[in-house]
């Protein structure tokens, strides 16, 4: 995994070399969306020895998730001078520390955080245990949970696309969540950390550690993507602050109150 880790950090860099010869962060935004699977690949010939079916699931899932929010991500793009609005609000904040600031924070944080969410599969693709019970459980939680962000997506473009008089989404699973597409990223990273339990390392608690991956993708959207949509759309969209007092940011109310 260090030479993942290095080879990844490697990648990262020339992708910011590509951004700053252009000027542009959003460079980086697909990154993210590809890696997994090249992680995936790596540690499937690194243990040929595992569990064949387990291995074909886990791909089959991340290939999903990874060809699915690559494809939105294309959808949305239209040029090379298109650049992501927080990217542009922190090039004015920093000015000439701009660079830096991108590399540290918009390319190399994101890198890291999605190689720690990757780090519980080096368990469930090395195990030799038989495709079982808990290997149909993390599946059919993985594959619900990029259903979510799918829908929730889908959802929101078909929004935008139409001639709405309404200024934000709240219709659909944004009715019960104002950001139910993180709700159903976050849950992707739960959905491959739990397959750490078809290995047995997570009740015999030696691959507890690999969590570390699912936190961090809860602190980057919950403390740090999510406070950044809500000061932007209280200031730009009426109406939101009400929004924001009848549904919870993530869980459903029914579920959990998080306001």
């Amino acid at each position: 995994m260090l030479k993942v880790l290095l080879a990844d950090v490697f990648s990262t860099a020339i992708v910011f070399f590509f951004s700053m010869i252009l000027k542009n962060s959003s460079i980086y935004d697909p990154y993210w969306s590809v890696v997994p699977p090249v992680i995936t690949i790596y540690l499937m010939k690194l243990f040929p020895e595992g569990d064949a079916v387990r291995q074909l699931v886990i791909l089959a899932l991340v290939l999903f998730w990874s060809i699915r929010l690559t494809f939105n991500w294309l959808r949305g793009w239209k040029d090379f001078s298109q650049q992501d609005w927080r990217y542009t609000s922190i090039a004015q904040k920093t000015g000439k520390w701009y660079w830096p600031v991108s590399f540290l924070g918009i390319h190399l944080m994101p890198t890291l955080f999605v190689f720690m969410g990757c780090l519980p599969l080096w368990y469930p693709i090395s195990s030799k245990v038989p495709f079982g019970f808990y290997d149909l459980f993390a599946t059919l939680f993985t594959l619900i949970a990029i259903g979510t962000e799918w829908l929730a997506d889908e959802q929101l473009l078909k929004f935008r696309k139409s001639n709405s008089s309404e200024n934000f989404m709240k219709n659909g699973l944004w009715s019960v969540s104002r950001h139910p597409n993180y709700l159903g990223e976050i849950s992707y990273w739960a959905g491959l950390f739990l397959f750490v339990l078809s290995s047995g390392r997570l009740i015999r608690f030696d691959g507890v550690w690999t969590i570390i991956g699912l936190v961090s993708m809860i602190i980057l959207f919950k403390f740090i993507s999510i406070p950044l949509m809500e000061k932007r759309n209280k200031i730009r969209k009426s109406g939101y602050e009400v929004y924001i007092r009848h549904v919870p940011a993530l869980f459903p109310g029914f579920i959990l109150k998080n306001k």
